[in-house]
């Protein structure tokens, strides 16, 4: 890793001269998954949605909602 400070990492993209505020835009490296992990995002990615409205109909409303639906802030998947 190449070790460079925050300053170098910002570029100032635009310039309003009318108003004097500058827009910076983070610039860091492109992220590196393999594709292994990909694919692990992926899945957990189609696993986390709501219940289809047609199970419930199916079911007699006894299944009312995803038990395992994970909000990406509360819990993380530990890649």
């Amino acid at each position: 890793k190449s070790t460079t400070s925050l300053a170098g990492l910002r570029r100032i993209i635009a310039i309003d001269c009318k108003s004097s505020v500058f827009h910076h835009i983070k610039l860091t490296m492109p992220s590196q998954k393999t594709f292994r992990t990909k694919r692990t995002l992926a899945k957990k990615q189609r696993q986390n949605r709501p219940l289809p409205h047609w199970i419930r109909l199916r079911t007699d409303n006894t299944v009312k909602y995803n038990m395992k639906r994970r909000s990406w802030r509360r819990t993380k998947l530990g890649l």
